[in-house]
């Protein structure tokens, strides 16, 4: 897997650089790596790719807080180009009539020419999945390219020239600017890049490509959350040439009967006796993988929290786990026989001192409502 460079070290900025001075190092350098100029394609992507993201707020703070891994679950390439404006960019620097039409035809061309759609799947695991991992096996339904005509729609043999390009496949338009002639190069609408068009269609497909469901093993790494998201590289649809999209999966977890998630953390709400918690106890409590007994000291009062730890959620990239924390609550008893009563009476005689209000008591609740 090819690790990505810092956007900011792309474009050559500070990462309190303001917009202003975003743009500016942009545009520059994208002058100076344009490839109608003799630049280099993928620099200028990179380029590219950098200043969409820095350039919007939403996407810069998602990547200054959790990175190139965790903002590449979040975003697929079409997401980092979404919204993006090069168009005052390329006004600027190659005048209004090469403007934001080279942008959108080089990386359209792009993505059409060399990989398929992405997709997006939504799954539902189970509160145990997410904490410690899991296996998935999922048919993910999508569009490949059809092996009978290889993508191109048409019956063997019934494949011509296309009049619009002359077979070639592409277009080339030359442009007069302030900064010289330039020379732009997309490819052919009219065949989609080809070069070819179909005299007679496939009988096999329906423009060179069909729908299959493609079986996945997927591995859920422990700790993800609801709302997690997983690219799957080569997941997506197969049209391309040669080369797929990425499946993205959107992560939902189920509720748990009886454990809630804080982060890393889980929370047990746990019911003990007003004998237990008055005597003190030892009682066996449920994790997400076992029992373990704790020990209730004599005087707990209702609400205290017992911290159990390594007994919770397995962290994202890293070994080590969150904790469970075990809320006790003192429950009363709702229905008592005469002995039941009559004891608590004697425990409340000798107990009087500290049933006692304390004083000052109803002036401190005074304060507060006036």
């Amino acid at each position: 897997m090819t690790t990505k460079r810092d956007y900011y070290d792309i474009l050559n900025v500070k990462k309190n650089s303001n917009k202003e001075e975003i743009k500016k190092a942009y545009k520059k350098l994208a002058i100076k790596h344009h490839p109608d100029k003799g630049g280099n394609e993928e620099k200028f992507k990179e380029l590219s790719e950098a200043y969409a993201v820095l350039s919007d707020d939403t996407k810069r703070g998602t990547y200054d807080q959790f990175g190139h891994q965790g903002f590449d679950q979040r975003y697929s390439q079409e997401d980092i180009f979404r919204g993006a404006n090069f168009e005052d960019i390329f006004k600027e620097a190659f005048g209004g009539a090469f403007g934001q039409d080279i942008f959108e035809s080089f990386f359209h061309q792009g993505r059409r020419r060399r990989r398929g759609q992405d997709l997006r799947y939504d799954l539902e695991i189970g509160f145990e999945e997410a904490a410690f991992g899991c296996k998935k096996k999922l048919k993910i339904p999508r569009l490949v390219q059809c092996e009978h005509c290889q993508g191109t729609g048409a019956e063997r043999g019934s494949l011509v020239d296309c009049d619009a390009c002359k077979g070639k496949g592409q277009v080339r338009k030359q442009m007069n600017t302030f900064f010289g002639t330039f020379v732009q190069t997309t490819g052919c609408r009219k065949c989609d890049g080809l070069g070819k068009l179909a005299e007679r269609k496939c009988k096999h497909c329906r423009d060179g490509v069909r729908q299959e469901d493609k079986e996945l093993s997927i591995e859920i790494p422990g700790g993800v959350d609801s709302g997690s998201r997983i690219r799957v590289t080569g997941g997506g649809e197969g049209i391309g040439n040669g080369e797929s999209g990425d499946l993205y999966l959107f992560i939902h977890i189920q509720p748990h009967e009886i454990f809630e998630r804080n982060g890393y953390d889980v929370l047990l709400q746990y019911p003990i006796s007003f004998s237990q918690a008055a005597l003190g106890d030892t009682v066996e409590i449920p994790t997400l993988k076992d029992k373990i007994k704790i020990k209730i000291p004599a005087g707990t009062q209702s609400n205290t929290i017992f911290r159990l730890r390594g007994k919770g959620i397995k962290k994202l990239d890293d070994d080590d786990f969150g904790d469970q924390l075990v809320r006790v609550v003192v429950k009363t008893p709702v229905k008592m026989n005469r002995k039941q009563e009559e004891l608590l009476h004697e425990f409340a005689k000798e107990n009087k001192e500290k049933l006692k209000i304390e004083k000052g008591f109803f002036e401190k609740v005074k304060d507060v409502f006036v």
